[in-house]
């Protein structure tokens, strides 16, 4: 482990971020929802969408951008799916509401829906997917941002999308297979962090004003900035531009509330849960059966780099989950320049390092 980097008792981290939210003017349930999912992202290595957003979540709260107590109103519903406004509260607080909503309709009817505007911005959604795979269901999760343009159309050097985020999580009798990808080359939180800590992006995921493709992060600050490249890259792009598509259209299209609404709304996202009863469509075990098989065949296939064997998604974010929860979160000094900033906004001392 660098020595920049520092590591931080979970249950101690936990108590004061929530009492930073609190201070900032949460309820104690959304206090509690919001540490908890921030913190479950570091958990799972997602440090970019993790308790680095405790001080936007702060500053939200405190300026009036994100609500602190009630509940999202909901627009319109079916048996099976549901249209929720949830007027700006936290991101944290409400998706875990909208998949327990979609599990008790898939339940009933066999899956369920909700797509959401207006979530304050959700963090990562790899830490959600435990909610449903826990009770023996599959889903899916995806997220946009109306106020954002970050993502260039394949062909073009002009920001259009915001980097949206796509995850699914299957149960199986073993772990759970937990996806979280994004449509673009990279997130904006990932460029960011780069920018922060004085390092290139692993590849080139950025196009310039010129129309060059760059690893450098400083470009995207620039005046004009550089966008980030659709998934797939200078060559490929042409699919993640098709998913950006197809996932801006099932959120901001279907939840009615796009970048005509919404331009003025920051980091303010539109969501869409999907939840899946295997049960519905057969036997349960022959569901995880067939989840087995198809997990146990990836994990055998023969390796580029026998040191470097198949790996299942989630299987590296549980292990690191365990570690943490172990040995202590860890914090570079870049995320660590953040916490002690959201420590000074709120006038709660951020805990010792273990």
């Amino acid at each position: 482990m660098s020595s920049a980097v520092k590591r931080f008792d979970y249950q101690q981290l936990l108590q004061w971020s929530n009492d930073c939210l609190e201070q900032a003017g949460a309820s104690g349930e959304i206090a509690r929802n919001v540490s908890f999912y921030l913190l479950e992202g570091d958990l799972l290595g997602f440090s970019t969408h993790g308790l680095i957003r405790l001080l936007n979540n702060c500053q939200w709260l405190r300026d009036g951008s994100s609500r602190a107590k009630g509940q999202p109103v909901v627009i319109s519903e079916r048996a099976a799916v549901a249209h929720w406004d949830a007027q700006l509260l936290p991101g944290p607080y409400v998706v875990p509401q909208a998949i327990e909503s979609a599990i008790n309709m898939a339940k009933q009817a066999g899956t369920g829906t909700v797509v959401m505007r207006r979530s304050q911005h959700v963090a990562a959604l790899a830490s959600y997917l435990s909610i449903a795979t826990e009770q023996g269901m599959v889903v899916s999760l995806m997220c946009s941002t109306p106020g954002q343009r970050a993502v260039a159309p394949f062909g073009a050097k002009q920001a259009v999308f915001s980097p949206n985020p796509f995850a699914v999580g299957v149960p199986s009798s073993a772990q759970p297979l937990l996806l979280d990808i994004s449509f673009s080359m990279t997130a904006a939180g990932k460029v960011r962090q780069a920018k922060a800590d004085g390092v290139n992006l692993p590849y080139a995921a950025l196009i310039d004003s010129n129309g060059q493709w760059t690893d450098d992060p400083t470009t995207f600050f620039a005046k004009p900035g550089s966008a980030i490249g659709p998934l797939g890259g200078e060559q490929l792009g042409y699919k993640g531009y098709g998913l950006t598509l197809f996932s801006e259209i099932w959120t901001m299209a279907l939840s009615q509330f796009g970048r005509r609404q919404g331009s003025a709304d920051g980091d303010a996202n539109s969501v869409w849960v999907q939840v899946i009863d295997p049960t519905a469509f057969g036997d349960e075990k022959e569901f995880l059966q067939q989840v087995d098989d198809l997990l146990e065949d990836c994990r055998t296939a023969t390796p580029i780099d026998p040191q470097q064997p198949v790996r299942i998604p989630g299987e590296r974010a549980l292990q690191k989950k365990q570690q943490q929860l172990q040995q202590g979160l860890e914090y570079s000094e870049s995320t660590l320049k953040v916490l002690n900033r959201c420590a000074e906004f709120t006038g709660i001392p951020l805990p010792a390092a273990l």
